[in-house]
């Protein structure tokens, strides 16, 4: 099934390319681990195949942000449980506020979605259990004009994959690459799982 690196390469961004279009994916949410070594699971909005660039949508006031802001080095795990594949990527991650890419991920958001970013920041104390949203707005979509002040609280996490390992789990003996860009291509080698 995977005989040669190149086949591992293209499943792998086969699966990449497949996530973040099928929300039933299993790789549709991975986890996204910052240099303050602290993870958490996300959902993959977009990867550029040409680039291994993936977009993930953030809350500009998250503790991650500052994190990655501060240190960029950022660690992906995606897993297949039915294909039995693991892919952990290791790449550079950056904070994108504004511009034209930001905008229309905003504007292709779902009002529902974007009201996630009106209320409190993430990590903000409450004393008794809360969504942070404003209480007008529990259960109910607002509109274009209420969603407005939310805008600059949305943010885009963008991943450059720089390193990735691959691992194929298998009974008859599990099966591991390991792949790293030179330039601005992939290099890999097979290595023991």
């Amino acid at each position: 099934m995977f005989d040669t690196l190149d086949d591992v390469l293209a499943d792998c961004r086969n699966r990449l390319i497949r996530a973040p279009r099928d929300r039933k994916s299993p790789m549709h949410t991975p986890v996204i681990v910052t240099g303050d070594v602290d993870a958490r699971v996300m959902v993959l909005r977009a990867f550029d195949a040409a680039d291994w660039r993936l977009r993930l949508h953030t809350d500009t006031r998250a503790p991650k942000a500052r994190v990655i802001a501060a240190d960029p080095r950022v660690a992906v795990l995606f897993y297949d449980k039915g294909a039995k594949v693991q892919i952990r990527a290791r790449g550079e991650g950056e904070i994108v506020r504004a511009g034209a890419e930001v905008d229309a991920a905003w504007a292709a958001s779902t009002r529902f979605a974007r009201r996630c970013y009106m209320g409190e920041g993430p990590g903000a104390a409450s004393d008794a259990p809360t969504s942070g949203l404003p209480p007008e707005f529990e259960g109910v979509e607002p509109d274009e004009a209420q969603l407005e002040p939310a805008r600059e609280n949305f943010a885009l996490l963008r991943i450059r994959v720089m390193t990735f390992d691959w691992l194929y789990l298998a009974h008859t003996g599990h099966v591991r690459a390991q792949f790293a860009r030179v330039g601005e291509a992939w290099q890999g080698r097979w290595v023991a799982p």
